[in-house]
């Protein structure tokens, strides 16, 4: 299990969202998949929502823009929203929206990468928000994911697109991504001066992306839940050197994946 209670190091994904279109439907599902606790984030934010896994943070749940899919949203740590926005579109990048403050508990921006994948950036602030602990309300501020690697919450975070050397290029620019290659397909991404794999970036044919794997106690029977649900498979169950892995699209649409939580965590 790993937990955290500061901001994550810049370049780590620190969080991630579901934009639905039908968002007590999408906590209907997610609810009964990993056990969340969802709680409204407050009359001030649009309908956004928090899951909580144990009392901690583990994502964001809130409404699409008209006419949008349902998608994960990769959000990327950083210490200033604004110098790394610089640093995207310098890299070649777009920005989508922002910087921009949330509700004064920090800066986020949504941007593009050159391969065309939407990732965010999320500056951690220092506004209080409701965290649930045990069955009360704490105060408490959310740096980030607070929980990773424990089933019900985030375990891996991957880019792939059709152009891997220039990914991987707009990544080292923006982030100072050290770079681990694992296959000529697939290469692993640390943050400067730290230990542990954050992320990995890999080829694919088809529009790039950020993809976003969450931890199960066991792989085939959460999927077994998950299509109970109204999940169809979009990549059917493979191992992998972290454990059995398999790609869902939920009810609406949205594609994640699920993963037997690491035996270490």
């Amino acid at each position: 299990m790993v937990t955290r209670d500061t901001p994550w190091p810049p370049g780590t994904p620190c969080w991630v969202d579901l934009a639905a279109d039908d968002v007590g439907s999408a906590i209907a599902f997610y609810g009964a998949l990993f056990g969340w606790d969802i709680q409204s984030a407050g009359p001030q934010a649009g309908g956004y929502h928090i899951a909580y896994q144990y009392g901690r943070a583990v994502a964001g749940l809130g409404s699409t823009a008209e006419g949008q899919p349902s998608t994960w949203t990769t959000y990327l740590a950083t210490d200033d929203a604004d110098a790394t926005a610089a640093a995207i579109t310098a890299a070649g990048g777009r920005l989508l929206a922002g910087p921009a403050d949330l509700l004064g508990q920090g800066r986020m921006a949504l941007a593009t990468d050159t391969a065309g994948a939407v990732f965010g950036l999320w500056e951690a602030g220092s506004m209080e928000v409701g965290q649930m602990e045990a069955s009360s309300i704490k105060s408490s501020q959310i740096k980030g994911i607070g929980l990773a690697n424990e089933p019900g919450s985030l375990c891996w975070n991957e880019h792939t697109s059709d152009d891997l050397p220039g990914s991987l290029a707009f990544y080292r620019a923006v982030f100072g991504y050290e770079s681990e290659e694992m296959t000529a397909n697939y290469t692993l991404l640390k943050t400067a001066g730290q230990q542990s794999h954050v992320g990995g970036i890999g080829s694919a044919v088809g529009p790039a992306g950020w993809s976003t794997y969450f931890a199960v106690a066991d792989t085939a029977t959460a999927l077994a839940l998950a299509q109970g649900l109204g999940a169809t498979i979009v990549r059917p169950q493979w191992d992998s050197d972290w454990g059995p892995m398999v790609t869902v699209a939920d009810d609406q649409g949205a594609v994640f994946s699920l993963c037997t939580a690491p035996a270490d965590s």
